[in-house]
């Protein structure tokens, strides 16, 4: 079984500005190796340094990137000129920079999306995808996490999530949560921010949830913000965009790995896409849930980019 990678320092640190945003980007591993691109989750999330972890640090360049307003970028949390767009021009901008020519696509979650999102409108610039956790931005897999589905599993945490808002948003929870976190009422802004936030890590995390290892608030706000402005956006996509320009991308490899007990995303989401591209490898692992972190889920992830590394010529002996 595969385990990750020894951890690794960066050797060089990049900034972009931009739009009155910094947006943070580093580089590790081989600087003449296969680059490869991680794509967080969230939206919101950032970096974190094990995810320099899942690549063999002798054969990829490994790029990460804080999209803005997250993580290290600056200013924390900003929702001003952040869209999907943007976030797919500044990609094109650091690749740019960093005068890579082509590079694989490495995400999970809202990583995947933006992975899809991007190879659609560069396939050009795409060695690859390796794709976790899929998640497709379509209307019904918004409703999914926040209307009729996963509340079925979680109704303990759904009950606090309601009552953090007034009963007059409770027809469009989403809209009501987005206007309550970017208001002027501090204190509906931390009701909402709180109990979002344990929805959120109860879904995800399932029986390995503890509230006590929740972020500084100031942290759950950032990301609480852009977390309710893209879904309030619906993602800045049109419906069901990204299965519907996957002829775009049919003839990249791609990989595609998803926990069997995602309560996120929904496996469906990974066989939907996979229909769509029939020469995609989809691995189910049956004893995984939405995070990269069970034994199961580190192998299959570093199994990929070990194999890819191998199929275009990186082996161990490159």
């Amino acid at each position: 079984m595969r385990v990750l990678y020894p951890s690794l320092e960066p050797y060089a640190i990049h900034w972009l500005e931009v739009e009155g945003h910094r947006v943070y980007c580093e580089e590790c591993g081989y600087p003449e190796g296969i680059p490869v691109v991680f794509l967080h989750g969230g939206p919101g999330s950032g970096c974190k340094p094990d995810h320099r972890r899942f690549f063999d640090p002798a054969r990829y360049r490994i790029v990460l990137i804080d999209q803005r307003g997250c993580g290290r970028s600056e200013p924390l949390g900003e929702i001003r000129a952040n869209d999907t767009l943007r976030l797919i021009e500044d990609l094109e901008a650091i690749r740019t920079r960093l005068k890579i020519h082509r590079w694989l696509l490495f995400g999970g979650s809202w990583g995947a999306t933006l992975a899809l999102v991007y190879a659609q409108q560069h396939p050009e610039r795409v060695l690859g995808l390796i794709l976790r956790g899929v998640f497709l931005a379509r209307q019904m897999d918004l409703d999914w996490f926040i209307k009729d589905g996963a509340r079925r599993v979680y109704p303990d945490y759904w009950h606090q999530l309601i009552k953090s808002l007034p009963v007059s948003s409770w027809s469009d929870l989403i809209e009501g949560m987005y206007r309550g976190v970017t208001g002027h009422n501090e204190a509906l802004q931390h009701r909402i921010v709180e109990a979002w936030s344990r929805w959120s890590a109860a879904v995800t995390l399932g029986t390995k949830f503890d509230p006590k290892t929740l972020p500084p608030p100031h942290e759950l706000l950032a990301k609480t913000k852009i977390e309710l402005h893209y879904a309030a956006n619906r993602y800045f996509l049109r419906e069901n965009q990204i299965l519907q320009n996957c002829q775009r991308i049919r003839t990249l490899p791609c990989t595609i790995i998803h926990g069997r007990w995602d309560l996120v995303c929904p496996t469906e989401s990974a066989f939907s896409l996979r229909r769509k591209l029939p020469g995609a490898r989809l691995k189910i692992l049956e004893h995984s849930g939405h995070l990269a972190d069970s034994e199961e889920m580190i192998d299959a992830l570093v199994e990929a980019t070990d194999q890819f590394a191998e199929q275009i010529g990186w082996g161990k002996s490159a």
